[in-house]
C-alpha cells in the first residue's frame, strides 16, 4: 500500500482544531491531530517532523497505548504509516545530531509494535530527507542505519553480542525518501535518484518534490513547470530501470503553494497526474466542514495516478525571465514582508530554522519568513504572490505556459480576486499586473481588499492578518 495522502504538520491553518490545547500545535495535540488524521480523516500516513520543530520521538508508543482499540484493527505500519522527516546534516548543522536519536528511535517503535501487535512489525520503515542535493546525501542516511544502527547489533560489547543483550534491531534497513527543494535539485532529481537506486535492488522508490520554497525561490510559474519537468523524468526513469517509483508533491491551500484544497481536489489531479501522494496540510483539514475534508480524501484515494507529460524545454528560457523579474519586485517587497510577518500567528511549535534559501532568505542583508508566513503576509498587503513577475511575460507566452500548467488561469484567477489595485500607488512595478488584471475582467473581492488598505497604510493588526485570512480560506 503506497499512500495516496499524507497529512502534514504545515502551520497554514487558519482555525484551531477542536482537540488543541493551544492555538499553538505541538506535543500531546499532535499525537491526537496524528490519530484524527487516521481514525476520522481516513488519510493513509502522517509526517512526523523532526525537521526545525519541536516533536515527541515516543509517538508510536503513545498512539498504541492511547487508541489501541482502533490500532488493533488498524495495522500502523501496513493500513496506516508513520513517516519521520530528519534534519539533513549537510544544511542543518545544530540539528545534525538530531539524525541519529530520530535513526535509533526506529528499532524502538519496532519493539512496542511487536509487544502490542505479537508480531514483528515496523510501524516506522522510510524517513523523508529534506534539502537533497546529491545522492551521496540520501546513501549516507541508509548507510547510516543500516551499518551503524540496525548493524551494531553484532557488535561485541565485553562478554556478549548487543542482540544478545538487548534483542535485535528491527527493521534490517529503511527507505530514504529525497525531498528536492531547489531549482537545480528539483530538475536533477531523476539523476540523483538513478545514482542513488544503481546496484540496489529496491521492490520501489518514493520521491518528494516542494512545492512551497520552489515557489518562494523562483516564483509560482517556474515552481509549477519545474516541478512537472521532474515528475515527467522521473517517470522515464522508472520505465528505464524497472523500479517502480512514487512521487510525492507538497501542496498546500493557497494557488502559490499548491492550491489542493476540497474544491479543487480535480483541478490538482489532473495538474500532477503521475503523483503518488499528495499532502494534506493542516489548512486542509481545519478550514474546510469536517464532511467536505473527508469526501476531498476519499475522492484523492479513488483515483489512481495516470502518465505525466513531457514539458517543452524552451519554457525555461522563459522562465529566467520571469525569475528574474520575481526577485527584482521581491527586494522592494522584502522589509514590507518581514514587518507584516511579525503580526502572522504561529500555529506549530518551531525550532529556530537557518538554512536553505526559502527557510532564510537573504535579500538586501535580512531574512525572509518561511514559506507559510512570507504567503500570509503578500496576501495581507493585497498583493498574492502568485502575481509578481508576471509583467515580464507577453500574451503568447501565457498561452504557451497555459499548455503546460493546466491551472494556471484557475490559479491567477484566484490571485486576482485578492488583489488590491491601489498597491500600484506605493509599488509602481504593480501598474502593469493592475492592467492585465482589468484585461481578463477578473472582478476583486471588496471586503477583501477594503480591508487590504489598513495593512498597507500600516494599521497592521494580528486581529486583521487572521480576518483575511479567514476570508480568502488559509492562513499562508
Amino acid at each position: 500500500m503506497i499512500p495516496r495522502t499524507m497529512s502534514t504538520q504545515h502551520p497554514d491553518n487558519v482555525f484551531i482544531p477542536f482537540f488543541a490545547k493551544e492555538p499553538v500545535l505541538g506535543g500531546e495535540d499532535e499525537i491526537s491531530e496524528a490519530f484524527y488524521a487516521f481514525s476520522v480523516l481516513g488519510v493513509e500516513e502522517q509526517m512526523w517532523d523532526f525537521e526545525g520543530k519541536e516533536v515527541d520521538e515516543f509517538v508510536i508508543k503513545k498512539l498504541l497505548e492511547k487508541y489501541g482499540e482502533f490500532f488493533k484493527k488498524h495495522k500502523l505500519g501496513e493500513e496506516f504509516r508513520l513517516t519521520p522527516r530528519v534534519p539533513n546534516p549537510s544544511v542543518e548543522k545544530a540539528e545534525a545530531k538530531l539524525l541519529l536519536e530520530t535513526l535509533e528511535s526506529i528499532p524502538r517503535s519496532a519493539d512496542y509494535a511487536k509487544i502490542f501487535y505479537n508480531d514483528e512489525i515496523a510501524p516506522i520503515f522510510e524517513v523523508i530527507l529534506p534539502m537533497t542535493t546529491s545522492f551521496e546525501e540520501i546513501q549516507r542516511v541508509y548507510e547510516l542505519y543500516t551499518k551503524y544502527i540496525a548493524g551494531k547489533q553484532y557488535k561485541r560489547v565485553f562478554d556478549i553480542k548487543i542482540y544478545e543483550w538487548i534483542g535485535e534491531f528491527y527493521p534490517t534497513e529503511i527507505s530514504i525518501i529525497p525531498l528536492f527543494e531547489t531549482k537545480e535539485a528539483i530538475l536533477n532529481a531523476h539523476k540523483i535518484v538513478e545514482e542513488y537506486l544503481d546496484g540496489k535492488d529496491f521492490e520501489y522508490q518514493r520521491v518528494f518534490l516542494a512545492r512551497s520554497d520552489p515557489a518562494m525561490n523562483y516564483g509560482l510559474i517556474s515552481a509549477v513547470i519545474y516541478d512537472k519537468y521532474a515528475l515527467f523524468k522521473l517517470q522515464e526513469l522508472e520505465e528505464e530501470i524497472s523500479i517502480d517509483i512514487y512521487p510525492i508533491v507538497g501542496v498546500g491551500g493557497a494557488p502559490f503553494r499548491g492550491h489542493l484544497t476540497p474544491d479543487n481536489v480535480k483541478g490538482v489531479l489532473e495538474e500532477y497526474p503521475s503523483t503518488q501522494t499528495f499532502t494534506i496540510q493542516s489548512s486542509f483539514k481545519y478550514d474546510n466542514p469536517p464532511k467536505e475534508v473527508m469526501k476531498a480524501i476519499e475522492e484523492i484515494k479513488n483515483t489512481k495516478r495516470k502518465k505525466a507529460e513531457p514539458i517543452d524545454e524552451r519554457l525555461f528560457q522563459i522562465l529566467t525571465k520571469y525569475e528574474d523579474e520575481y526577485s527584482q519586485q521581491l527586494r522592494v517587497l522584502a522589509p514590507y514582508i518581514r514587518e507584516v510577518a511579525n503580526f502572522v500567528p504561529s500555529r506549530r511549535k518551531r525550532k529556530l530554522h537557518i538554512g536553505l534559501f526559502g527557510y532564510a532568505r537573504e535579500v538586501n542583508g535580512s531574512a525572509l519568513p518561511r514559506a507559510i508566513k512570507f504567503t500570509a503576509s503578500l496576501y495581507s498587503l493585497g498583493i498574492p504572490p502568485e502575481i509578481l513577475g508576471l509583467n515580464a511575460l507577453s500574451e503568447k507566452e501565457f498561452e504557451l505556459i497555459s499548455e503546460y500548467y493546466k491551472g494556471l488561469y484557475r490559479d491567477l484567477s484566484f490571485a486576482f480576486a485578492h488583489f488590491n489595485p491601489n498597491a500600484a500607488k506605493k509599488f509602481k512595478f504593480l501598474k502593469p499586473i493592475v492592467e492585465l488584471a482589468k484585461e481578463w475582467g477578473i472582478e476583486q473581492n471588496s471586503e477583501y481588499v477594503a480591508m487590504t488598505e489598513r495593512v498597507i497604510t500600516g494599521e497592521i493588526s494580528k486581529e486583521t492578518i487572521l480576518n483575511l485570512a479567514m476570508l480568502r480560506g488559509f492562513l499562508g
